[in-house]
C-alpha cells in the first residue's frame, strides 16, 4: 500500500472522527432528528429524534482529503463528482424532511430527475474527458469484456441509479450501510492500487471517513447518515465500478444492496399478485430478520461478513483475467 493511500485513510479518518463531536450537537440544535415510521419494527421507535444527515461527516472528510490529489490524480474527479452529486440530492431530501418539517422531502419525480441529471453529467465526463471505456469486465472469464455499443450508456444509468438506491435501502440499521460499504471501499482500493487506475486517493478517503463515522453510527447510534450519506455512498460505489471497468462486479461485492432492493420488489409484487399476502415479514430484508428475532448487531455483522466473503470472491473473479 502506497504512502499516499495510507495518508488518505488516516487524514480522512481523523477529519471524520474529530468532526463528529462538532456536527452532532449542531444537528441536535437544528432539530434534525430522525422520524421513525410507525409501520416499522417497534424497537425502532426509541430512535425517534436521533440526529440524521450525518452523511455530511463522510462528504466533508472525503472532499477535504481528496482536494490535494486532484491535480496528480485526475480520475478522482468523476468519482468525487458522483459521490458529492448524489450526496447533495440526499441532503436536500433530508433537509426538507427533517429541518423544514415537510414529510415528503423531495418528490419522487424531483429526486429521480436530479439523479438522472447527475448521472448524465458523469456519463458525459467519462466519454469526453477520460480514456475510460464503458466496456465492462466479465467476472471469471479471462480477458472478456462486455461491450454493448450504444446500449452502454443506458446500462450505465441503470447501474448507477440501481446502486445508489440499493445503498439507500440498506441504510436501515445502526452501522449497516457504513459497515457494508467500508468493505466494498477496501475492495476498490485493492483494485485501484493493483491496476494503477488512479482513484486510490478517493477510495482510501472513503475507507477512512466511514471508519470515523462508524464511531458514532454503530449500535446504539448517536447519528444516522440519512439519504445524504447513503445516496453518496451509492454514487461512490457505482463510480468506482465504472472507473475500474468493473460495474458487473457490483452485483457481487454489493450483494447486500442487491438483496435489499430485490426484497422490496418481491414484497410489493407478491403482495399485489397474491391479494394482500406478504413474502417477507417486512421489507427491506434487514427488517425481515429483525422481526424473526435477530438483533441489529447480529444482522449488521452477518451482512458485513457476507460482503467480505463476496469481495474475496470478486477478487478471485478479477484475478483470473
Amino acid at each position: 500500500m502506497s504512502k499516499i493511500s495510507v495518508t488518505a485513510v488516516i487524514v480522512s479518518f481523523c477529519l471524520s472522527a474529530l468532526s463528529g463531536p462538532l456536527l452532532i450537537p449542531l444537528l441536535r440544535r437544528l432539530k434534525a432528528g430522525q422520524t421513525v415510521r410507525n409501520d416499522g419494527p417497534a424497537t425502532h421507535l426509541k430512535k425517534t429524534g436521533t440526529p440524521t444527515m450525518g452523511g455530511l461527516l463522510i462528504l466533508f472528510s472525503v472532499v477535504v482529503t481528496c482536494l490535494p490529489y486532484l491535480d496528480r490524480y485526475p480520475k478522482v474527479t468523476p468519482v468525487l463528482f458522483l459521490t458529492v452529486g448524489f450526496g447533495v440530492i440526499g441532503f436536500l431530501d433530508d433537509y426538507i424532511k427533517v429541518v423544514c418539517r415537510r414529510s415528503m422531502g423531495l418528490s419522487p419525480l424531483q429526486k429521480f430527475t436530479a439523479q438522472l441529471l447527475v448521472t448524465g453529467i458523469f456519463a458525459c465526463y467519462l466519454l469526453k474527458y477520460t480514456d475510460v471505456s464503458l466496456a465492462m469486465r466479465v467476472p471469471f472469464l479471462e480477458g472478456r469484456y462486455l461491450d454493448l455499443g450504444i446500449w452502454n450508456v443506458p446500462i450505465l444509468f441503470f447501474i448507477v441509479l440501481g446502486t445508489a438506491n440499493g445503498t439507500n435501502f440498506t441504510d436501515g440499521l445502526d452501522g449497516l450501510a457504513g459497515s457494508v460499504t467500508v468493505i466494498i471501499a477496501v475492495f476498490y482500493t485493492v483494485i485501484a492500487i493493483g491496476t494503477g487506475c488512479g482513484i486510490e486517493p478517493v477510495t482510501c478517503a472513503v475507507v477512512g471517513a466511514l471508519m470515523g463515522f462508524l464511531l458514532f453510527n454503530v449500535h446504539p447510534a448517536s447519528v444516522f447518515m440519512g439519504d445524504t450519506g447513503s445516496l453518496a455512498l451509492g454514487g461512490f460505489v457505482a463510480a468506482c465500478g465504472y472507473m475500474t471497468q468493473t460495474p458487473l462486479f457490483i452485483a457481487i461485492v454489493g450483494v447486500i444492496y442487491l438483496a435489499e432492493v430485490a426484497s422490496v420488489i418481491l414484497q410489493v409484487g407478491y403482495y399485489r399478485l397474491s391479494g394482500g399476502r406478504r413474502l417477507f415479514r417486512m421489507a427491506p430484508l434487514h427488517h425481515h430478520f429483525e422481526l424473526c428475532g435477530w438483533s441489529e448487531t447480529k444482522i449488521t455483522a452477518l451482512f458485513a461478513v457476507a460482503t467480505a466473503l463476496m469481495c474475496l470472491a470478486a477478487l478471485a473473479a478479477y484475478g483470473t483475467q
